[in-house]
């Protein structure tokens, strides 16, 4: 990756800002394809953030139901925000905050407590310019300090949530040099019945954006195949932008694959023109290629990964996903995750599970599926499958060794069950006056020291590591001795918090309270799931080698 000694921007040029918008329809990709023309920036020797717009009166992404959102994020600030978050710290390799991320309800709160306080001096409070001032002070603030800020903004033009952001980014090309300020919108290219490529989704898309007074500088448009050159020439001549600022965005197997697509459709390069960076940005002989070598590894390779969850919906584990294609970068495998609704285990069809390579169980918050992600921890320690657990599937694994392996009947968490005789999960007591819920959460990075000459300590190569947390409970330390001396080992703690647990009588079977999911990225891939992922690989090698 290009470090400080790779670039030689001049920083008196100042801020650049490429503001996403979106049309036709949500779910297009436009945060996959602003974090791809990200990664080519900072390929290219420029240092790159980005901002996410969510429109939405949430405060934060926390209290939201993964079918609703996906799943919840967790920077390492402990803020809760949105999954494409995740997207740009994973493409462009940063540590984001929670400033990166900016709703409505944040904003609205902060201009009604300064209201509240008397700080407009009797002015009547409005949406312009108080509340379209602070979404432009915040996307000054997040940028500071680097030289290309992407601004993503959710939704589809023409949400009445999303106006107040489109009015303020409009204020914002006023007040900024023209050529700081690029407008990409990404819209839906589909096809007809005749497999005509239609453009008048994308021709109705760019009125809506240009009657609120944007002019989109680059269109890009998603669609099953490259844009055929007429259909780039029609886009066009109907939204008034040369031709060579319309870009393709087709389907590929995997988004990894969108940085390659983005560059060789030039994306990239018209953006550095527009912005009079080109002499500025490295030769493309001496940029970063680590991306390109990462995600075209040949896989020889194929492991089947059991994901024993309770949301039958990919995005609300979407960092899991991504951690085990890492992996497989990592290990030239091909991971296919299987999905396994935790309900189903625990009806007893954990027939499931009987020709996995491994199994995952994520984390998750509630009493439903709780019997079922215990069933899949018992399955895996007494078949030798290897096994992750991830924050409540930490405690779950707790759970099932403390029932099956050291008899306490009726264990249990107490988040699952108040009156349970053994609250082996519970919260620690310093917790118990906290009135406001929220208040008991931990949350963002924290330290865990790391016992040597063991399974951890392998992965991590260290006594310690820093990784995101997002739980409430924790392993009761009233049960601690009952764990001394047990093939089930705590190898990481933190304080008289338990962070990681082990089995040592077992191929691979490792639980985290925290969520490494969080920090994995190409190229550096999550230390449990490599681990997981080799033993997995080992698994499929020593069973083809019994077959014959």
């Amino acid at each position: 990756m290009p470090t400080e000694s790779d670039t030689h921007y001049d920083p008196s040029l100042g801020n650049k800002f490429i503001f996403v918008t979106g049309g036709v329809m949500s779910g297009l990709g436009k945060g996959i394809t602003a974090a791809s023309t990200g990664r080519l920036l900072k390929n290219a020797g420029f240092d790159v953030t980005a901002v996410k717009v969510d429109p939405y009166l949430n405060v934060d992404a926390g209290t939201m139901n993964p079918y609703q959102h996906g799943e919840v994020y967790v920077l390492e600030d402990g803020g809760e925000v949105d999954l494409d978050l995740g997207n740009y710290e994973r493409f462009l390799d940063v540590d984001m905050t929670s400033d990166h991320n900016i709703t409505t309800g944040k904003t609205y709160q902060h201009v009604i407590e300064k209201e509240r306080a008397g700080d407009y001096l009797g002015k009547t409070v409005q949406i312009i310019p108080h509340i379209t001032d602070d979404i432009k002070r915040r996307i000054r603030e997040a940028a500071e300090g680097t030289d290309v800020c992407i601004v993503e903004v959710g939704g589809t033009v023409g949400d009445i949530e999303g106006m107040p952001y489109l009015e303020a980014l409009r204020q914002f090309a006023h007040e900024e040099d023209e050529d700081d300020i690029l407008f990409t919108h990404v819209t839906l290219v589909p096809y007809s019945k005749n497999g005509e490529q239609k453009t008048k989704p994308t021709q109705h898309s760019v009125k809506e954006v240009r009657s609120i007074g944007l002019q989109p500088d680059v269109i890009v448009g998603r669609c099953e195949n490259r844009l055929e050159p007429k259909t780039k020439e029609k886009i066009a001549l109907f939204c008034d932008i040369p031709t060579d600022a319309v870009f393709s965005n087709p389907d590929v197997e995997d988004v990894y694959q969108v940085p390659l697509m983005v560059e060789e459709e030039g994306l990239d390069q018209y953006v550095l023109e527009h912005f009079g960076l080109a002499s500025e940005a490295l030769p493309e002989g001496q940029r970063a290629n680590e991306w390109r070598e990462i995600v075209t590894t040949e896989k020889s390779e194929s492991v089947d990964i059991a994901l024993v969850g309770k949301y039958d919906l990919e995005d609300a584990y979407m960092s899991i996903h991504e951690s085990l294609k890492h992996a497989g970068f990592e290990l030239g495998a091909d991971v296919d995750v299987r999905w396994v609704a935790a309900g189903d285990v625990a009806d007893g069809h954990d027939g499931q599970l009987a020709d996995v390579d491994g199994i995952i169980v994520p984390g998750g918050f509630g009493m439903r599926g709780s019997e079922g992600k215990i069933e899949a921890v018992q399955y895996a320690r007494e078949n030798d499958v290897p096994f992750l657990g991830l924050c409540l599937g930490f405690q779950m694994a707790v759970v099932e060794y403390a029932r099956n392996v050291l008899g306490l009947e009726d264990a249990h968490s107490a988040e699952m069950n108040e009156e349970t005789p053994h609250p082996v999960i519970d919260i620690l007591p310093e917790q118990y006056e906290v009135e406001d819920m929220g208040g008991t959460m931990r949350l963002g990075e924290h330290t865990t020291v790391i016992e040597p000459e063991t399974l951890a300590y392998e992965l991590y190569g260290d006594t310690s590591c820093e990784e995101r947390h997002r739980h409430r409970y924790e392993v009761n330390p009233e049960y601690f001795d009952r764990f001394e001396d047990e093939p089930l080992q705590f190898s990481g703690t933190a304080g008289n918090r338990m962070e990681i647990l082990e089995l040592d009588t077992h191929p691979y079977f490792l639980g985290t309270q925290f969520h490494p999911e969080y920090t994995s990225r190409p190229g550096q891939p999550s230390p449990p799931f490599v681990g997981l992922l080799e033993a997995a690989v080992d698994r499929t090698k020593s069973e083809t080698e019994a077959t014959h």
